[in-house]
């Protein structure tokens, strides 16, 4: 009886505990719904929607003209689910068949995918970037389990072309270098939001109503890049740098009115669709971010400041040393060749740096180094593109005993290229230093302006009388007895400087060179700065051998596209074909010689006196002649040469030699005791000095020949 009870006294425990559990149940239903269901169906809400942002399109890059340089593409990535409801292997084969021919990868491949993935995996990533018509065609299959998703990318138009000046950008679309880093907010833009829901899946649904930001593209940006002038460069630096075997090479092309940078690039490049497959040397953008000893292109910073400070004079003689060596505080200091006695000009014309040095000696160091700050040296540009360094300048406080003098023809300071293009285009601007900059405008979507970059001048470099003394100077550096003479091109005016500068290795001078070649065309009217640098290269060190040719070959090109420059090129040479409508030079010649030139030239001519050589001509040689017009000659028994006695001592006065033959004008130069250089054949069209040029006995006169037919003569004079 007693376990009877005790039993039933358990069940009914049991029993009361099991009713207890519903009870709690409907207690908390009860709860939850009535006391506390808000807040907790608020909590659902809150942790089952989500903000996905909703990406903004990155701006398009534009070059001068207009041309698509940067845009956006949308490729897809293409997931399957095996797991969905319907799939067969049929499916299968379909999808892998399809994935096959329009990736050209093969079925196996696919399906090798799909069954090395885990049993449970519910997306097989199977293919990224796809084209659209690759996404098209597969969605036309309509299988299920196919996921497709849509991928934006940055797609560089021509590849390589400009990949420095325009950069890269992340998996993220974010710029890494060049244009697109130093614009990345502008061409960015603001992305957007939308709102929707996430089921216990982690499957997202939209919903109606549900808020939503819109995104806010980026702008686009107009540069100032001529995809022309680009493509140009590019071809002739590759060239170059692979004849001469340099390391790497840089150019840079420049507008010297308003700093707008017409191309710059580097060789080796990259493309920027595809960054990760080169070196990272090679994406560095050397023309901002290459600091380097300019050598002799810096010897324009030391004319100028001689020049505008009145310590050089232009007829003054600079004897150097037989043996081209000077010793300065225990240092020795060497010419490239012996080059003797030079007037200022052939100071700068063969690139003597004794010469040089004792001019800048003659300057007080802040003076000096005020022109160098003053030419943009030892600071920013501050051209609106990543990556770019100030270059390296001491103070003059700073300075050694041999500072001065080294640094006049380019050592003991760094430079990046941008800033000595910069200062040419500041001597090619008549003194006003202009910042350079590569994007002229910024636009919205609508195509409103949103900013305009205007030409900027930053200072004065120079007085404008300065510059018009220094320009034939330069201009003498391209003729052919300078060290530029490979940088000539036939009818174009050219003034620029060569550059040969040792590298610096382990804090040591090597053997190793950088060669540069910077100049500006036309000099009457400058339109265009060119920089060209070659490092390492193995054939030669000399700028003017190495760099020269490349800049000749780019000046060129761009001669080719613009109308003005060719118009004033065939000018010059219409001008040349007419030479022998002008008076050639008589006096002194035979009688029998002058009459020969001038039946030949179909001139009429008349002789007075009597004697076997002409002492005088009307009109003097050189002066256009009408059609028709005679010209009389003098004749007498000898010929005196000018009188000497107005020419300094061991000076010769440069005669005349348009119209003579080679011959003839190769015997009137060594019987002044000058020397010939000789330029193809025939009869003489051009000289360099020009007529009337005093130059010390033993150097050079450069004469051109052109040989002509007497039916092209005769056509010249009708």
């Amino acid at each position: 009886m007693e376990d009877r009870k005790a039993i039933l006294s358990r069940m009914f425990i049991v029993f009361g505990l099991i009713l207890l559990i519903p009870c709690a149940l409907g207690f908390q239903l009860i709860r939850i719904n009535y006391f506390e269901g808000e807040a907790l169906r608020g909590l659902w809400s809150q942790q089952a929607i989500e903000q996905i942002p909703i990406p903004s399109q990155r701006g398009n890059i534009y070059d001068a003209n207009g041309t698509l340089l940067a845009t956006n593409s949308v490729s897809y990535k293409l997931a399957f689910d095996p797991k969905v409801k319907g799939v067969t292997g049929e499916t299968i084969a379909q999808l892998t068949q399809k994935l096959g021919t329009v990736t050209g990868r093969g079925a196996s491949y696919y399906r090798g995918k799909i069954n090395a993935a885990p049993s449970r995996s519910r997306y097989i990533v199977l293919a990224n970037n796809l084209s659209v018509i690759a996404k098209d065609q597969i969605k036309a299959l309509d299988l299920k389990g196919v996921i497709l998703e849509e991928n934006y990318m940055r797609k560089y138009t021509f590849g390589s072309l400009a990949a420095h000046a325009l950069g890269f950008v992340n998996h993220q679309l974010n710029g890494r270098t060049g244009l697109e880093a130093y614009y990345n907010t502008e061409l960015r833009g603001e992305d957007g939001v939308r709102q929707v829901r996430r089921d216990s899946r982690n499957r997202i649904f939209e919903y109606v109503g549900a808020p939503r930001k819109l995104p806010q593209n980026g702008y686009s940006l107009h540069t100032t890049i001529d995809a022309y002038i680009q493509a140009i460069l590019e071809d002739e630096l590759e060239a170059g740098a692979k004849k001469h075997m340099a390391n790497y090479a840089t150019g840079i092309i420049m507008n010297p009115r308003t700093g707008a940078i017409k191309a710059l690039a580097n060789y080796p490049t990259y493309d920027p669709n595809n960054p990760g497959s080169i070196d990272e040397e090679n994406r560095r953008n050397f023309a901002v971010s290459d600091m380097i000893e300019p050598g002799s292109t810096f010897k324009l910073v030391t004319a100028l400041a001689a020049v505008e400070q009145g310590v050089v004079s232009f007829d003054e003689v600079f004897e150097t040393p037989d043996n081209g060596e000077v010793v300065i505080h225990d240092l020795v200091l060497r010419d490239h060749d012996p080059l003797g006695d030079l007037t200022f000009q052939e100071v700068i014309q063969k690139s003597s740096n004794v010469a040089t040095a004792e001019i800048a000696m003659r300057l007080e160091p802040e003076v000096f180094y005020q022109y160098v700050r003053n030419l943009g040296f030892g600071t920013e540009t501050n051209v609106d593109i990543a990556g770019e360094v100030s270059g390296t300048l001491a103070k003059p406080f700073d300075w050694s005993l041999v500072t001065l003098p080294w640094m006049s023809h380019g050592y003991e300071m760094q430079a990046t290229p941008l800033q000595i293009t910069q200062a040419y285009a500041a001597f090619a601007n008549n003194g006003a230093l202009m910042r350079p900059y590569l994007v002229s405008k910024i636009e919205d979507g609508n195509g409103e302006i949103v900013k305009v970059n205007e030409p900027e001048e930053i200072r004065r470099v120079a007085r404008k009388s300065t510059i018009e003394k220094l320009l034939p100077v330069f201009e003498s550096v391209v003729a052919d007895s300078g060290t530029g003479e490979y940088a000539q091109v036939e009818g174009l005016r050219i003034a620029g400087k060569t550059g040969t500068a040792k590298k610096v290795v382990n804090g040591r001078y090597t053997n190793r060179y950088r060669g540069s070649f910077v100049g500006f065309f036309p000099v009457e009217n400058p339109k265009y700065v060119c920089f060209i640098l070659l490092d390492e290269p193995k054939t030669s060190g000399y700028g003017g051998y190495t760099a020269g040719p490349i800049f000749r070959k780019v000046a060129l090109r761009i001669a080719g596209l613009d109308s003005e420059i060719q118009h004033n090129m065939r000018s010059q040479e219409d001008t040349a074909d007419t030479l022998f409508a002008k008076a050639p030079l008589l006096r002194g010649l035979p009688k029998t010689q002058a009459k020969t030139l001038l039946k030949t030239l179909n001139v009429p001519f008349s002789a007075e006196g009597q004697g076997q050589y002409v002492v005088q001509q009307i009109p003097e040689a050189g002066t256009p002649l009408q059609q028709g017009e005679e010209i009389k000659l003098q004749l007498a028994e000898t010929y005196t040469p000018e009188d000497g006695e107005s020419i300094k001592e061991g000076y010769a006065k440069v005669p005349e030699l348009r119209g003579l033959n080679m011959r003839r004008a190769n015997t009137m130069l060594t019987d002044m005791g000058l020397k010939t250089e000789i330029i193809g054949s025939g009869t003489i069209y051009a000289q360099y000095p020009q007529a009337g040029a005093l130059l010390r006995q033993g150097y050079t006169v450069t004469i051109r020949g052109k040989a002509k037919s007497l039916e092209s003569l005769t056509l010249a004079n009708n």
